[in-house]
């Protein structure tokens, strides 16, 4: 081969990786932002990603598009490792025209999703895009209909993850909506619908950008995002943190890694976590975090109702996904954000063959006009169906508190509990004890004639007799009473018991969600 062909291959190859040229790669960095391949870069392990569709451009003539060069046209896809395993990823590359998105683009962008789905391996879309190429028109149209499409068909098939680092807007952010988990970047990302000036033409609202769509309103207030992250150096590593929890595919199991953790570990001061007053509060990432190997808990929107938790931890290597009451946060009550996060997070599970633990200390459901009128019956029901579809191992540990419908709610035995266990402290009835001792000893209380003192006498009489975990055990709703000091190892056995589990339902189209 000539001399001449090989330096032109390299000096394509260099104009390419160049991007959109030094003086926006440095208003790029100016902005506390990467280049589209610097976050390659960080994202997979080192000198293992290859690049496809390099010389891939736009065919665009209109509006003075024929002039325009856009490398890579605007987009960087391919493969590469994380940790050893096959990971596809896009990284929109803002330095040239914008990131726009455009015919060309989006197909780049659709064949390493069509090649992750093959390949069955995850796939990562690092976002960061003006939106769509205006002078495109409907071809830019068609290839977000395209990426969408693609993004429904592989869920449940392979882990989607989607990291906004830098502005998405309009039609662009659906995509990042269908995937499994959006990571945002703090003060750097933003995701909205309509942008601010369109906002104050049709509303007469005034707000900003960081206001409307930031990373703290996503993750804390619209629970559209998962993660936020302080910087992009912090976000990806978040992103090969948890592929670590994830299997590849829904057919394969999430990596078991080495832990020097013993199975058999005692945990003293479990034993004495619950306060002796029932109502006092204490912090149930303590307990998770004390069961967990290494105490390593990542947790899933961790802004977003945090009288729920959602995560990942490992039990003796294992993946398993955990959903918890936190009596800190509105006593742990049920409530629509609640159920539509654990909702959300039980279906991921289910998706990818990760074993669900729930920690129950759950009051009720949070009453009050504006969780009725804002549908808590609808947005509840997402708990239930979520349980009583999952084929998962699930197993139930309950802490204190189990009243009612949110018993129900957290994966008692009919929904499909397989292991349900409770500590002494446990509390299994259908509402607390004062309440039902004024309802069952209402005529008691009325004819004595010191009712203050019958009412409070009655209350332990009830307490000591039905709020415990022993009348559920009796009736077999609960399968052992355990010391919360054995609980980790109780919950190793019980996984590896479980690991066998084979578990089908009806064959259908599929289920009528309550969304």
């Amino acid at each position: 081969m000539s001399v001449n062909k090989l330096e032109e291959l390299r000096e394509r190859k260099e104009k390419i990786q160049a991007g959109g040229g030094e003086k926006r790669i440095a208003g790029q960095h100016e902005k506390g932002k990467l280049t589209a391949r610097e976050r390659i870069n960080l994202l997979f392990d080192e000198g293992s990603f290859v690049e496809l569709d390099a010389f891939v451009k736009h065919r665009c003539v209109n509006f003075g598009m024929d002039k325009v060069e856009s490398p890579g046209e605007g987009v960087v896809t391919g493969y590469g490792q994380v940790d050893g395993r096959l990971v596809y990823a896009y990284a929109q590359d803002f330095t040239v025209v914008g990131g726009s998105l455009g015919e060309m683009h989006a197909k780049k962008i659709c064949k390493v999703q069509d090649m992750a789905l093959k390949m069955g391996a995850p796939i990562v879309g690092l976002n960061d895009s003006g939106g769509a190429r205006i002078q495109e028109g409907v071809d830019a149209l068609s290839g977000y209909g395209h990426i969408f499409y693609r993004n429904t068909i592989s869920s449940g098939v392979i882990p989607q993850i989607t990291a906004i680092m830098g502005p998405c807007a309009g039609g662009a952010v659906y995509s990042p909506a269908l995937t499994d988990f959006v990571f945002m970047v703090d003060k750097t990302s933003q995701m909205f619908i309509t942008g601010p000036q369109v906002i104050k033409t049709v509303t007469g609202e005034e707000v900003s950008a960081e206001a409307l769509g930031g990373a703290m309103t996503h993750n804390r207030i619209s629970g559209v995002a998962h993660f936020m992250a302080a910087n992009d150096e912090a976000c990806l590593m978040e992103i090969r943190r948890l592929i670590g929890f994830l299997p590849s595919n829904n057919q394969e199991n999430a990596p078991v890694y080495e832990t020097a953790n013993d199975i058999n570990r005692i945990i003293p001061e479990l034993d004495e976590i619950v306060p002796e007053n029932p109502n006092k509060p204490y912090d149930m990432k303590n307990i998770i975090t004390a069961i967990a190997d290494d105490a390593d808990f990542l947790e899933v929107q961790p802004y977003y109702a945090p009288n729920m938790i959602t995560g990942f931890i490992r039990i003796n290597g294992q993946s398993v996904g955990v959903i918890a009451n936190q009596p800190k946060v509105l006593a742990g009550c049920l409530d629509i954000n609640a159920s539509d996060k654990a909702g959300r997070f039980i279906r991921t599970c289910d998706c990818f063959n990760i074993p669900v633990l729930n920690l129950v200390d759950v009051p009720g459901f949070l009453p009050g006009t504006s969780q009725e009128y804002g549908g808590i019956i609808r947005h509840g029901a997402k708990m239930l169906y979520a349980y009583s579809e999952a084929t998962v191992p699930k197993i139930t540990l309950i802490i204190r508190k189990a009243y009612g419908g949110a018993y129900i709610g957290m994966c008692n035995k009919e929904l499909g509990a397989d292991i349900v266990l409770a500590w002494p402290s446990a509390e299994i009835a259908v509402m607390g004890p004062e309440g039902a001792a004024n309802i069952i000893f209402r005529k008691e209380i009325s004819d004595s004639d010191n009712p203050q003192e019958t009412r409070v006498e009655l209350i332990d009489n009830y307490k000591r007799e039905f709020a415990t975990p022993y009348k559920a055990a009796e009736r077999g709703f609960v399968d052992d009473v355990i010391e919360p000091s054995a609980t980790r190892p109780r919950l190793v056995d019980a996984l590896n018991m479980l690991a066998s589990k084979r578990e089908t339902r009806p064959p259908k189209k599929h289920g009528n969600l309550p969304v």
